[in-house]
């Protein structure tokens, strides 16, 4: 399905950074190393790529990779995109700063875990996971993301993989999204920081 939606011409969801990196822009410093897990047509990985960080972004679909190859040399970076399963890839162990993970609700709570679990482990001791998504009121506005109840998060939904981890952020908000022609209105979104234990 995914494969089939990027290989349409045009940006799905635009070129822009995800505004959840703007808001949270004090913590990604030049010179860190971020892992982008399902980064899509590369929007996110070239935005900090041109702040200065090292980032590795994991997609499936191949045409994604592209579409993000292509936006990361328009804009002189060279952030590196790799075409992959994140359910066969080979997790590196305790490799970046930051492990990111912006909308990537194609998968249920059970896979879900599995990733989240993945992205702690690939974190640094000291370095942060950031996930950010969409919460089930979201199904309300129909304004983007996919019509899965099961697939949104709910603040309590972080409580067991990150106990233990010192919490920054774990807010669940509304605010105005636009994406390319994908997402685009109010939405309900919530937004999830965490900092592994040294």
């Amino acid at each position: 399905m995914w494969e089939k939606r990027f290989a349409q011409e045009g940006y799905l969801f635009g070129t822009e950074p995800v505004p959840f990196l703007l808001k949270h822009a004090a913590l990604f410093e030049a010179g860190q190393s971020v892992l982008s897990i399902a980064e899509g047509e590369g929007r996110n990985g070239v935005h900090l790529a041109k702040r200065g960080l090292e980032v590795t972004g994991v997609e499936f679909a191949p045409s994604a990779v592209a579409k993000a190859q292509k936006l990361a040399a328009e804009n002189g970076t060279s952030p590196t995109f790799i075409q992959s399963d994140l359910f066969e890839w080979d997790w590196p162990n305790e490799a970046y700063d930051i492990t990111l993970g912006l909308f990537f609700q194609f998968v249920g709570p059970a896979q879900r875990d599995i990733l989240w679990r993945n992205m702690l482990a690939a974190t640094k001791p000291g370095g942060l996971v950031m996930i950010h998504g969409y919460t089930p009121k979201q199904l309300d506005f129909d304004t983007g993301g996919p019509p899965f109840v099961e697939n949104m998060y709910t603040a309590q939904d972080f409580d067991e993989i990150f106990a233990g981890c010192d919490i920054l952020a774990r807010e669940e908000y509304e605010a105005e999204q636009r994406s390319g022609s994908a997402h685009v209105g109010l939405s309900a979104l919530l937004d999830f920081i965490a900092r592994k234990p040294d």
